[in-house]
């Protein structure tokens, strides 16, 4: 079973040939539609195409045939309605500035990207309207939830949040993106639905550290809880609604991140455990680990905002300042006592 894409919906361009980007050009060009996936060089775009599969992020997995990798963005642009955008938060501004000039004035613009820009610590949808500034608002949208690109290019059941001031871009972004495996819910809470997915990041370190540490199912859950509530409150403060951190771009996300071997974050969090560097860590990586940034930009715009965030500061003296990673736990269980709420 298949589900037919509206029919004013007559091209899809996919910018990156990111895990993530990939998986996502396979699966709507599973449905039959033209999806152009446009890659960083013409060398890339041509290796692609010979090989019919990215050998490289989806090693057995063909290409469909409307699936068709290209690097001209004037070509792989095109007619296109829907626009996704699936690079790392660091080059996620250069992307955009590539299309910039070729993205039709009607396409919704949808990001999968789950970081923040350093400095300063913009949403994706924010760099969006830096650097497409005549293109409405309206248009531009998020993608947000536990989805673990080696489960989904798989076949497995997994939600996601599509989020958009519009009804009409979230309500697009649904209908083409849903499948049977796939199911699509919307909210209008784009601010909730980026942070969610970035700052979840965050937790999935911690996770990785707890469980290399071996601290136990008990303190995991304490930390995942506490990682949570702060990371809502930073939320709340820059203008996110609470109940967004309790849906699938928050709680939903952070269960997957934290508890799955996928997980890039979680990795480098169990490594980190084990007292290796993080430059080595990063170095053996073949994809990049968002929540390193995110840290960083997180703590940016707690001290901005005025919100205390003790897990996220720890992180970053953890991987940025040579704090052992065994004393991250000691260091919260001495807190001062306090309230819950």
């Amino acid at each position: 079973m298949t589900l037919a894409l509206p029919a004013s919906l007559p091209n899809i361009c996919v910018v990156g040939a990111t895990t993530w980007g990939a998986t996502l050009a396979v699966l709507l060009a599973r449905s039959g539609p033209t999806v152009q996936l446009l890659c960083r060089t013409p060398d890339e775009a041509d290796v692609l195409r010979r090989a019919g599969e990215h050998s490289r992020r989806l090693p057995g997995v063909p290409f469909p045939p409307s699936l068709l990798p290209e690097h001209d963005p004037e070509a792989a642009l095109g007619d296109a309605r829907l626009i996704i955008v699936a690079v790392p938060s660091d080059r996620f501004r250069q992307n955009v500035r590539r299309i910039a000039a070729h993205v039709p004035a009607d396409a919704v613009v949808l990001s999968v990207t789950k970081g923040l820009e350093l400095p300063g610590g913009l949403r994706m949808s924010q760099v969006l309207s830096e650097e497409l500034p005549h293109h409405s608002p309206g248009l531009f949208a998020a993608l947000s939830g536990p989805n673990l690109a080696g489960e989904i290019i798989a076949g497995k059941p997994a939600l996601t949040v599509a989020a958009a001031a519009d009804e009409s871009t979230r309500r697009l972004v649904q209908d083409t993106l849903m499948s049977p495996a796939f199911r699509v819910y919307t909210s209008d809470d784009l601010v909730g639905a980026e942070l969610g997915g970035s700052l979840k990041n965050i937790l999935a370190l911690a996770s990785g550290i707890a469980d290399g540490l071996e601290v136990g199912d008990n303190a995991k859950a304490a930390m995942i809880t506490r990682g949570l509530s702060e990371i809502g409150r930073l939320g709340i403060a820059a203008g996110a609604q609470l109940l967004t951190f309790a849906g699938l771009a928050g709680l939903g996300d952070v269960m997957a991140t934290c508890s799955s071997p996928l997980s890039r974050n979680r990795r480098v969090g169990e490594e980190l455990a084990r007292g290796r560097r993080l430059p080595d860590i990063l170095a053996d990586m073949d994809a990049v680990a968002e929540g390193v940034n995110t840290t960083v930009a997180a703590l940016e715009m707690a001290e901005r905002l005025d919100v205390d965030m003790p897990i996220t500061r720890l992180m970053s003296q953890v991987l940025f300042e040579g704090l052992p990673a065994a004393e991250c736990i000691p260091a919260l269980m001495e807190r001062p006592p306090r309230s819950e709420w």
